[in-house]
């Protein structure tokens, strides 16, 4: 699924692709991904409304609109936006003002659009927790005080940290050298410091290179993120530690495939 860097990524890029744009005409190829609303009611509360702002919280985009109304897009686990896209083989097409189309493909059919009067009134958003980037280390060692969760699991729930999924997680992790299944009352705060450190400044490169082209998430443009090629752990079982060469190894952690190196991690 993609997560923040991804996510950010295609909001900065539809700032520059659409704002100002008025959406001219709705194609619903496969309603399914349409929610809370009738494909009818979805494609007319749409159509002719401009784009004026583009929003990001958690996972999930909003596309602010001239009617006060708010498109969300939850790309889940193989959405994707492509801009300029050819409006014919997405699950959603919407034809601009400037005769091009932004597509919204999904493989598996997990994504969701919604129309709504108020984004802030999902039930998932209410229940996010706050972003790593607008914690303090103070906050961020409260959050970790007193928890037996394991680490790993912990910085995965959004309901504690918002934005931050099993890559981002992994890969914070070993840079922090610290071992997924630890609980996390049993980091020091030096520890603390450290990961505190290491998940923002993760997610800020991954966000720099444009986040992680894997499974399907592309960029609006249809390119791949660049910042697989950093990965330290993730997805590279069996291969050499960067750091100290031992084979990375890969274990289920919370119904997830959590990587990570047993000698340099503890």
């Amino acid at each position: 699924m993609p997560e923040l860097p991804e996510v950010e990524t295609i909001k900065r890029e539809l700032e520059n692709a659409i704002i100002g744009k008025k959406i001219a005409e709705v194609i619903v190829n496969h309603p399914a991904v349409i929610k809370e609303s009738k494909k009818e009611d979805f494609v007319e509360g749409l159509k002719n409304a401009a784009i004026t702002n583009i929003l990001r919280k958690g996972k999930l985009l909003i596309l602010e609109l001239s009617t006060g109304k708010f498109m969300t897009i939850h790309l889940k686990m193989t959405g994707q936006l492509i801009y300029p896209g050819n409006g014919r083989q997405s699950r959603v097409s919407f034809k601009l003002s400037d005769g091009k189309f932004l597509d919204f493909n999904d493989r598996r059919l997990f994504g969701e659009l919604r129309l709504l009067n108020d984004w802030r009134s999902l039930k998932f958003i209410e229940e996010l927790g706050p972003e790593p980037f607008s914690l303090t280390l103070e906050q961020f060692k409260q959050i970790l005080a007193g928890k037996k969760t394991k680490i790993k699991p912990l910085l995965m729930d959004q309901k504690v940290i918002s934005g931050v999924g099993n890559l981002y997680a992994a890969e914070a992790l070993f840079r922090a050298r610290i071992h997924p299944e630890r609980q996390a009352l049993s980091l020091s705060d030096k520890e603390k410091e450290l990961l505190f450190k290491e998940i923002n400044d993760t997610l800020k490169e991954a966000i720099d290179h444009k986040g992680s082209s894997v499974d399907q998430y592309v960029q609006l443009s249809g390119k791949m993120g660049d910042y697989v090629k950093y990965h330290k752990v993730y997805d590279r079982e069996g291969k050499p530690c960067f750091v100290c060469k031992t084979p990375v190894k890969r274990i289920a952690l919370a119904g997830r495939g959590t990587y990570f190196c047993e000698k340099c991690q503890k």
